[in-house]
């Protein structure tokens, strides 16, 4: 309340009152974001900061410019990438066939990577790193000997600054003499933060100045960050690639061409072979830093498409709906769509802008884990360079785990092939009727469909399948494995042999891989001693990250077509088959086919019918042997002088007793037939349809017995008054 009063202290008559409003403190920056977005794998594109708004505390502006940068330099190799092999993933971006992996996985075929340093345990990416007292010696076999004037070398490359004042030379891939002479055919190495290729030429005609040492100086190099170095090499012009960006040397030496010899030459990784000039061959300039992916392809080079192919990141930043931003923002994102970098005229666009900021994964299988955001923000006012200072905004998103997929593999696990099948030129299928699916225990029904409550069935790529030998390796002398080449033509799909087995290579479906491995035949043109041979399939996804169970196979070799139907059948079936059931009808069969009537019901119906034979021909034989027996007992009869009858009183029309005894042996007869019968019906009681042949026959003789019977009986009537008692 505010009172007036006069000089002399006269209060004024009213007060007034004054109202004080207190504003709150205001402070400039975004507000509505969260500081942590969950991102569930598969669900596309996610908006990141949907309410979010910048206050300006009313200040007046000219400008708004805003950088959002996604930190993914702890995943991987610098971002979330497909980690397929190598080969798998020059397949997939259309890359030239014929190039030659040098730092493999471990196995038994690539051993020369085992005493390596790896640090494989994010998402299968296979990395090694060197920390100077580690190096290998890629064998013979396996060194590309047809380098010409074209060939591409390419390697992820993760490095940091050299120890010391005056660094050595550290040697990513060298081709040296193996003894006698220390002489660099051709050498990748660093030195002081440069990158350095050397290619000395063989002495051909002239003897020359030719260019030799190609110089690059690159901050990449030293950043302690992954990067994608290819080098594409036409001589004399070398051109090299960092990220998909092209750079060319800032110096180029000459040096003489080196003169012919027969001195073998070694190539080696992470450092540099050194066979003569010193008392112990060794090796020296070790490399300090992690490689990954690093192959040599000779006679091609390696397109701009196929390599920003092979080093794109399958995450990153994205604005949805662009046709909203209208016409007052400007934006622009850097190759790899990790920095987002907005302009705008006035507050409304840019707050629109920022909702519209979205992060997309577009594997089916993300890299879990944190990535981390970071929002810069610069104002400029009218007339000033800044007028407000926003704060930085760092906040995070988090990909959540994805499903994992079971891999399985079905199918018939035993077969048995006659030997001239094996010997023909085609071989035998090994895999006719194989079946991959794979499985989740998920309720998202946008990529799968239910296969019973709980379990989902799910499409997704492999990368490869092995079709191992178990037991004693291929004997190229007598037995292969193969597959045609028209089976993988329409396919991202590639193969390599060996006495070992089939490896069947490339990213594609599950499907195609399907139609590959049924391909896959078996031959031996000399298996006269051989009875069974076995295999083992086994597919993998994500280069191993996901692996099928391990499917075995046996192959039965038998030297009869009896043998084999009868094996076949017996064959037991797959949980996965469903069995079919067929009327039992006699087929004929081959090799290939297995009939609908089992081999045993064959052989059960033909012992059957003979064991009917047997009983008609000991049946009417019986019935023979019983008449003659009656016959005999009739004449018998007939001798015996007690039958006698004294005639005299007796008036009788017949002779009774020769038609009674006759009688009586033919009604023994009746009772007789009936009991043979009742045998013979307890025994084959199975086959009653085909003996109804039999019994109608026997029915016919019953018939006439018993007339017979009735005609006897009319003839034994006797005259009972001329009888005496």
């Amino acid at each position: 309340m505010v009172t007036a009063y006069d000089c002399g202290q006269k209060r004024a008559m009213e007060s007034v009152p004054v109202h004080i409003d207190v504003k709150p403190v205001c402070k400039p920056g975004w507000q509505g974001w969260n500081k942590r977005v969950d991102y569930e794998p598969g669900t596309g594109s996610r908006q990141l900061f949907p309410k979010m708004h910048l206050e300006t505390c009313e200040g007046p502006l000219s400008s708004v410019r805003a950088m959002v940068e996604l930190q993914t330099s702890h995943i991987g190799k610098g971002c979330d990438r497909e980690t397929y092999s190598e080969k798998s993933l020059q397949k997939l971006c259309g890359a030239a066939s014929g190039s030659t992996d040098l730092l493999p996985a471990p196995s038994a075929s690539t051993n020369w990577t085992a005493s390596l340093l790896t640090d494989s345990g994010r998402d299968s990416d296979l990395i090694f790193r060197f920390d100077g007292r580690q190096a290998a010696n890629i064998p013979e076999w396996v060194v590309p000997q047809n380098l010409t004037d074209q060939f591409t070398i390419a390697t992820w490359m993760k490095h940091g600054p050299s120890p010391g004042l005056r660094a050595e030379k550290e040697t990513l891939l060298c081709n040296s003499d193996k003894t006698e002479m220390n002489r660099h055919h051709y050498s990748l190495y660093v030195h002081n933060c440069r990158l350095v290729f050397l290619l000395r030429r063989d002495f051909i005609q002239l003897d020359s100045f030719r260019p030799a040492e190609f110089h690059w100086r690159l901050e990449q190099i030293c950043d302690k960050e992954w990067h994608y170095y290819v080098i594409n090499v036409e001589f004399p012009s070398v051109t090299l690639f960092v990220d998909g960006v092209t750079y060319e040397p800032y110096l180029v030496t000459d040096d003489w061409p080196i003169h012919p010899s027969e001195i073998d030459v070694q190539l080696t990784v992470g450092a540099c072979w050194q066979g003569g000039e010193v008392t112990t061959p060794r090796f020296t300039q070790y490399f300090r830093g992690s490689l990954s992916g690093l192959t040599i392809r000779p006679g091609k080079i390696a397109t701009q498409k196929v390599i920003s192919c092979l080093q794109a990141c399958k995450e990153g930043l994205d604005i949805s709906s662009l046709e909203s931003l209208g016409k007052g923002i400007k934006f622009h994102f850097n190759p790899a769509q990790s920095v987002l970098v907005m302009e705008a005229d006035d507050l409304e666009s840019i707050n629109t802008a920022m909702t519209k900021v979205s992060y997309i994964n577009s594997r089916q299988f993300p890299t879990p884990g944190l990535r981390k955001l970071h929002i810069t923000t610069t104002v400029q006012c009218f007339g000033e360079d800044t007028c407000i200072s926003i704060p930085d905004i760092k906040a995070m998103v988090m990909v959540m785990p994805p499903s994992e997929p079971r891999i399985t593999i079905a199918g018939v696990e035993r077969l048995v092939w006659p030997a001239a099948q094996l010997r023909a030129p085609v071989g035998v299928a090994l895999f006719k009727d194989i079946h991959i699916i794979s499985t989740v225990t998920k309720t998202d029904t946008t990529l799968s469909i239910a296969r019973r409550p709980g379990i989902l069935e799910l499409m997704h790529n492999l990368d490869y399948c092995d079709v191992l030998v178990i037991g004693e390796e291929l004997d190229p002398e007598r037995e292969s494995l193969e597959i045609h080449h028209s089976s993988l033509l329409g396919k991202h799909l590639d193969a390599t042999n060996s006495t070992s087995g089939i490896s069947i290579y490339g990213v594609d479906s599950m499907a195609h891989y399907e139609q590959a491995i049924r391909q896959v035949r078996y031959r031996n043109w000399k298996p006269g001693g051989l009875s069974e041979r076995r295999f083992r399939l086994s597919c993998s996804e994500l280069n191993g990250r996901y692996t099928s169970n391990e499917f075995n196979f046996e192959i039965g070799v038998v030297h009869s077509s009896e043998s084999v139907e009868h094996a076949n059948h017996m064959a037991v079936q797959s949980q996965y088959m469903r069995p079919v059931h067929h009327p039992l009808v006699v087929h004929t069969t081959d090799s290939d086919h297995i009939s609908g009537t089992p081999p045993a019901a064959t052989v059960v119906i033909v012992m059957c019918i003979a064991a009917l034979v047997v009983i008609v021909v000991l049946g009417i034989y019986r019935i023979h042997t019983t008449h003659q027996d009656g016959s005999k007992e009739d004449e018998e009869g007939r001798k015996d002088p007690e039958m006698d009858w004294d005639d005299s009183n007796l008036n009788i029309t017949v002779n009774p007793m020769e038609s009674i005894d006759g009688t009586q042996i033919a009604e023994e007869v009746r009772e007789e037939e009936p009991e043979e019968e009742e045998d013979e019906d307890e025994e084959d009681d199975e086959l009653s349809g085909d003996l109804s042949s039999a019994e109608s026959e026997d029915s016919d003789e019953e018939g006439e017995t018993s007339i017979q019977k009735g005609k006897v009986k009319g003839k034994l009537e006797w005259d009972p008054s001329t009888l005496p008692y």
